[in-house]
């Protein structure tokens, strides 16, 4: 199984939005995600002796990436980088075999012109780093904020056609490992 991860812990996020645009496409394509929501993460995940040792509330969270074939980051700008929380997320993985050889695939949203490609790239250097296999289609969501309707669906459909076709050749790739 593949995990998503919704790179943020902003409550009503539009990552949150995305995310589940992105959830809803695996599973018509007929492989369901299993999904950590940053938002979801234990408190107490976030004292200092987590470094040295994992609460049992992660547990769940850190199953889910050990146990995947696959990652699909969903990730938003803040002030040109990821969100904090993703990064922390990623330090309180073990090293090296979070990401050794793992393929990861990201979709990045922001509000600029940009969609996102800013985190994007510095994700890809901190996986590369992790000797992840980075899947070189990568899907930008600028203006997010009138992108998605109230529902949640995309007010353009070519943004899901994009989507669609990202997870396709993800699949594909993770196929190959």
């Amino acid at each position: 199984m593949k995990t998503l991860i919704v790179g943020t812990n902003r409550p009503l996020s539009k990552t949150r939005a995305v995310a589940r645009v992105v959830e809803s496409i695996y599973k018509e394509l007929g492989e369901p995600l299993a999904v950590n929501d940053l938002a979801e993460l234990p408190p107490e995940i976030f004292h200092p002796t987590s470094y040295a040792k994992k609460p049992a509330t992660f547990e769940p969270f850190l199953r889910r990436v050990l146990d995947s074939k696959g990652l699909i980051v969903v990730t938003p700008e803040y002030n040109g980088g990821p969100p904090g929380v993703l990064k922390y997320f990623i330090d309180m993985l073990p090293f090296p075999e979070s990401f050794e050889r793992r393929p990861v695939c990201f979709v990045g949203l922001g509000a600029g012109i940009w969609g996102g490609l800013r985190p994007v790239e510095h994700l890809q250097q901190i996986f590369g780093y992790r000797n992840a296999y980075l899947y070189p289609e990568r899907v930008f969501i600028k203006g997010v904020h009138e992108m998605l309707d109230k529902d949640g669906n995309f007010v353009n459909p070519e943004i899901r056609e994009r989507l669609q076709n990202q997870a396709r050749g993800f699949i594909q790739f993770v196929a190959r490992f």
